[in-house]
């Protein structure tokens, strides 16, 4: 895909969604509960991409690889192993920061 404003409408029909790692794309896949598949960009700098893709395979939610390794992903993948993402509590967390810092 080039740039659009929103992938909403491709997310409700899509079947399995295969995107880079970025927080943004993984957070809209996961939370629209389609199965995911996110494929590293090793050749970023600090490699932030890796860090969030393996924490969420850690959880369970996603399977990961880079360029070299998708279609093997794709020939192996069982998709009902994934575990549906469970998304924060940011309310909690704030009403945790207003109580530490006198607000509430």
């Amino acid at each position: 895909f080039r740039f659009k404003e929103s992938l909403a409408e491709h997310l409700q029909s899509a079947d399995l969604v295969i995107s880079h790692a970025g927080a943004g794309s993984c957070l809209e896949a996961l939370e629209n509960g389609k199965p995911l598949i996110v494929v590293i960009n090793d050749k970023l700098m600090d490699n932030h991409q890796l860090e969030l893709a393996k924490q969420l395979h850690r959880d369970g939610c996603v399977l990961y690889c880079n360029c070299s390794t998708l279609v093997e992903t794709l020939q192996s993948m069982d998709l009902s192993a994934l575990k549906p993402f469970t998304p924060g509590q940011p309310e909690k967390f704030a009403s945790f920061l207003d109580k530490v810092f006198g607000l509430q």
